[in-house]
């Protein structure tokens, strides 16, 4: 059995190289989920795809501990955490070339115009994103807020190394986060978007 601690990983320092392939097997596929709260996507792909390596980025304390004790819990070896900023892993650390897949699910919207430059998605992050995903590499994108989700679609839709293709690509691929499960209940519309990195 394997221990939260085994999980945890810690963040790149200021403008470190940070290449995820280093936490698995040579030739592993990675892929990386930023925002992975209570880890409820992560652990249902990592379980259903054993062979590939993830590594999941979240930014609130309490839900970063809870998701590191959820995958030690099912002994999952193909899993990695880490608490930290995940816009500025992306833009400063990440390294080119390294990602099979980009999984951002339910970016926090900050609805209010004022604040729209804190959002994630960004000309500078979606550029430093595409440069991590390897050729063919896939990025999968959901939300509620349907304001965001043109601005999301527009930004990855102009990119001119991305194109669409459709979300479910494969059984595993639909989000079970708990973002989705509360507003699935209470009837509200979700958004999906997946473009591919051409090869």
């Amino acid at each position: 059995m394997i221990r939260a601690d085994d999980i945890v990983i810690a963040p790149p320092a200021h403008d470190e190289p940070f290449d995820p392939r280093r936490f698995f097997d040579p030739q592993t596929p990675v892929e990386l989920e930023i925002g992975c709260g209570k880890g409820g996507f992560l652990l249902d792909r990592a379980r259903a795809h054993p062979q590939i390596g993830f590594v999941g980025i979240e930014w609130a304390n309490k839900y970063f501990k809870y998701a590191a004790d959820r995958m030690a819990r099912w002994n999952l070896r193909n899993v990695r955490l880490m608490r930290a900023d995940a816009r500025h892993v992306v833009l400063n650390s990440l390294v080119d070339d390294c990602l099979g897949a980009l999984h951002v699910y339910h970016p926090d919207p900050w609805p209010k115009k004022r604040h729209h430059k804190r959002r994630l998605f960004q000309r500078d992050f979606v550029e430093a994103a595409v440069t991590a995903l390897h050729g063919g590499g896939l990025w999968r994108v959901q939300t509620d807020h349907e304001e965001y989700f043109q601005v999301i679609r527009d930004l990855l839709d102009q990119h001119p190394l991305l194109r669409q293709v459709p979300f479910d690509s494969d059984e595993s691929a639909a989000p079970n986060t708990n973002f989705e499960i509360k507003y699935v209940r209470d009837g509200r519309t979700i958004y999906r978007f997946a473009v591919q990195k051409h090869p």
